[in-house]
């Protein structure tokens, strides 16, 4: 079995001004219907069931990513904890609870041009009144699937693939070096 540790542990990614790495973050994909308001409890947050839209309380978020899915992060250090308070708030019910912690890295694009920075490759309108803050959504950077939720106005999340993440961070390097 594979370290779990070496499975968190984030790709190397050169932070520039507009580009940070993220730290190792506890996520889950929640899938179904019934269970959001439980799923809020454990978390700790109201769960915006509004399409497109994040929850937020403290570092724990849950950011809608279709009808029934949903996906949920927290601190690294509360992912077992979290990940049991969820299966218990949960029980009996139907859904779906899958740990991809170590599938995905974060990324922080921020600054006064992080939108312009994003379209260099992403094809959504960023502009605040198209893109405000708390939307977000599946999208594409270049040839990279991503979700991309903007946290505050010059600052963007970006949940990729951990195989992908060296791919976006040379892209959006070359991005800032051209904007």
């Amino acid at each position: 079995m594979a370290d779990r540790a070496a499975l968190r542990r984030v790709p190397t990614v050169s932070e520039t001004a507009a580009l940070h790495p993220l730290p190792p973050t506890a996520r889950f994909i929640l899938r179904g219907t019934a269970v959001v308001t439980l799923a809020g409890a454990a978390l700790g947050l109201v769960i915006d069931q509004t399409p497109c839209r994040a929850s937020q309380a403290g570092v724990r978020a849950a950011l809608w990513l279709g009808p029934d899915e949903y996906l949920l992060l927290a601190a690294d250090a509360e992912a077992r904890a979290l990940a049991l308070a969820l299966e218990q708030a949960l029980d009996g019910a139907p859904h779906s609870l899958v740990d991809v912690s170590h599938r995905q890295t974060g990324l922080e694009v921020s600054g006064p041009q992080a939108a312009d920075i994003l379209n260099s490759g992403c094809p959504l309108a960023l502009d605040l009144a198209a893109f405000p803050v708390g939307m977000c959504t599946r999208t594409a950077l270049a040839k990279a699937e991503i979700v991309l939720w903007r946290t505050a106005p010059e600052v963007f999340r970006i949940e990729v693939w951990r195989s992908f993440t060296d791919y976006v961070a040379r892209f959006l390097d070359e991005a800032v070096r051209d904007v």
